[in-house]
């Protein structure tokens, strides 16, 4: 009787994954009407065997930007779909170099263009026989999360969070440390479950965290109501160790590397009865040196500028991270955990860009502009916390309440120098451009936190929670030019902002589980107030208060063999951040000014995905057409946009379907 009963229930997400099959593939950021089909298959460079599951990313020409990306199957097959234009493409995979394809064109409505064999090298040495034994890191999915368990090895070890994630599949970090998920860069990345300091300003924070700190990473691509609704491609959460082992034990890690990244870092734990100390503390340097390049055309009736860009950057500089609290075990199941953490970072960056400049075509030069670029950045951080959990009985039956504060702050200081030339290298005679930038940013962010897990009959459960965070940030900004023997403050560009930010939220999610098919559902409400002044114009930008809720459901069968089906739905939010709200934050290139729109408005958008088993085609030829699918409906009213001085593109009002199969 039950096998009837289920017949049905396992042929339920196949019946609403069918009219997916059936749409237009449309890429994330790729597709559209008329987008064009790439396709190829990855392969190892010597044994010419397939590699499932590595990374492909196109990039758009010519300003190498990011625009879509995919995961080979177990086949090692890809296919994109992509907008007419000139692309490149990289091909990552974990222990291989990375493969590049230049020269590929789309075209509007075309033929599928067959990109053939991409072969990647191994990136191993051989070296004389050495013994070596590491924890090797392992992969599990939950209903709602895929959790990678870093332990010991040797791939991370050494290394600082970014490494770390740079090693997961699907996420993608950078030469400037910014983490991608999917290649979107609006993801949630959270510590130990918080909103974290390291991942306030910027993103070298992820640098400041040793490697060995870390016990594991969770991926959440369509997180349920448990989680905040911030991050629309989804939640990164890793996990902090906790040693709690009677008596006293620890770590000592020394780590070198080239280009020059050094660090040393200690771990040190005391367990005496109801107490536990722990200490953490990592001291890293580095020295990355790095090129870019960029190519624009500006249009102006039937004259066209051309600026060609080369530029040479180096960032180097220490960073601290300390970290000790303490465990008070009131009972083997009533744990009361105080912790404080610091962190500290001094950077001194430097960048040269050379613009050549060019009138029409570019056989016409007309000038080449020099810009230097030295900057000194330091950036302190704290951060408190206090956590009260309580388990109970029942396995899975516990109450957690968290109390957090953070205070953190970052100051940049540039110094900028033009100097123009003729085309033909000479010096043009016109005076240098001498400028100066000083930006003070700090945050405050309290939360607070509670938690409660019920289970009920043999598989079920039910959990609710509440919410608060009350966020403050302040942006003292201000440039300078040295003209007529003095430092002169621009006054179009300088600004002083204050921004608040309090959303407050509740959830509650039920699920269980019948023999092989399980299900979870939940519903979380959000209620924003942000607040944004700046003090020099006294200029008040009170937004009423908003009023979301975010749905989520998770379907899974088990299937033979550890695979399963899964499918899931969550409702995801956008909120315009600080920096978007900012008018000018930053000074960057000589024609870019960093600036925001006035009023933009928060993106909400509905995600449905599915995880197919990984070896269903195999054993189920039927099935073998259940390629991962990934769908968001998203709406908004208004983007913000990058304003050039000498170029305001068009920023009009969005309302997209995006389908990713």
């Amino acid at each position: 009787m039950m096998n009837r009963v289920l017949r049905p229930v396992f042929l339920l997400p196949i019946a609403l994954l069918a009219p997916l099959l059936t749409v237009a593939q449309i890429q994330e950021s790729g597709g559209g009407p008329g987008a064009g089909i790439l396709k190829g298959i990855l392969t190892d460079a010597t044994t010419q065997q397939p590699l499932a599951y590595a990374t492909v990313t196109l990039f758009s020409l010519p300003d190498s930007t990011a625009t879509t990306g995919a995961i080979t199957d177990e086949t090692g097959a890809f296919e994109l779909y992509a907008k007419p234009g000139k692309y490149y493409l990289r091909a990552q995979f974990l222990s291989y170099r990375s493969a590049f394809k230049g020269d590929i064109t789309v075209t509007q409505n075309g033929p599928a263009t067959d990109l053939g064999s991409i072969a990647l090298d191994s990136d191993a040495t051989m070296i004389d026989e050495v013994v070596v034994r590491a924890e090797k890191s392992q992969v599990h999915f939950d209903l709602d999360k895929k959790v990678f368990n870093v332990g010991k090895d040797l791939a991370n070890r050494g290394g600082s969070a970014a490494d770390v994630l740079d090693n997961v599949p699907s996420v993608t970090v950078d030469v400037e440390g910014n983490v991608s998920l999917r290649g979107s860069e609006n993801v949630r990345i959270l510590i130990d479950g918080k909103p974290s300091g390291l991942t306030s300003f910027g993103s070298n924070g992820l640098e400041q965290l040793p490697a060995n700190m870390i016990d594991r990473v969770e991926v959440i691509t369509n997180p349920s109501a448990r989680y905040e609704a911030e991050g629309m491609s989804g939640i990164i959460n890793i996990v902090l160790k906790k040693d709690r082992q009677q008596g006293i034990n620890g770590t000592v890690d020394l780590t070198g590397g080239i280009p020059d990244e050094h660090g040393a870092s200690i771990n040190l734990n005391l367990r005496r009865n109801r107490f536990n100390f722990f200490t953490n503390y990592g001291l890293r340097y580095r020295n990355s040196p790095g090129k870019n390049s960029l190519y624009q055309e500006f249009y102006s009736g039937d004259t066209t500028f051309i600026t060609d860009l080369r530029g040479e950057r180096r960032r180097s500089g220490w960073s601290n991270n300390l970290r000790f609290g303490a465990d008070y075990f009131f009972s083997p199941k009533s744990t009361l955990t105080s912790s404080f953490s610091w962190r500290r970072s001094n950077q001194d960056n430097y960048s040269l860009i050379r613009y050549n400049d060019f009138l029409n075509d570019l056989s016409n030069p007309t000038g080449i502009t020099r810009r230097s670029d030295n900057e000194s950045e330091i950036e302190p951080n704290l951060e408190y916390s206090l956590n009260y959990k309580k388990t109970f009985e029942r396995e899975g039956h516990e109450l957690s309440a968290d109390f957090r504060y953070q205070d953190n702050s970052e100051r940049e200081i540039s110094d900028f120098r033009e100097q123009y030339f003729t085309a033909t290298g000479e010096l043009s005679g016109q005076p240098d451009l001498e400028q100066r930038s000083d930006n003070n940013e700090s945050e405050r962010n309290t939360i607070f936190q509670l938690d409660y897990v019920q289970p009920f009959g043999k598989d079920g459960k039910w959990e609710a929670g509440l919410r608060s965070g009350i966020r403050s940030l302040r942006n003292d900004f201000i440039v300078e030019e040295f003209a007529d023997n003095a430092w002169q403050t621009l006054p179009g560009l300088s600004n002083n902002v204050l921004y608040d930010e309090n959303i407050h939220a509740a959830y509650g999610i039920v699920g269980n589980k019948f023999d092989r098919f399980s299900w979870q559902t939940g519903l979380r409400v959000e209620l924003a107030d942000v607040k944004t002044e700046l003090l020099q114009t006294n200029e008040v930008n009170d937004r009423p208060l908003y009023l979301n809720f975010f749905p989520s459901a998770h379907l899974n069968y088990d299937l033979p063999n550890e695979n399963a089906l899964q499918i899931s739905y969550s409702r995801r939010i956008r909120r315009p951040g600080f920096r978007e709200l900012n008018p000018f934050s930053a000074i960057h290139r000589r024609p870019q000014l960093l600036g925001r729109q006035p009023q933009p408005q928060p993106r909400i958008h509905g995600c449905l995905r599915n995880r197919p088993p990984e070896t269903l085609g195999k054993r189920l030829p039927v099935f073998v057409c259940l390629l991962p699918v990934y769908h968001r409906r998203y709406r908004t009213h208004t983007s913000a946009t990058v304003r050039h001085l000498c170029y305001h593109p068009p920023d009009q009002p969005r309302n997209a379907q995006q389908l990713r199969i």
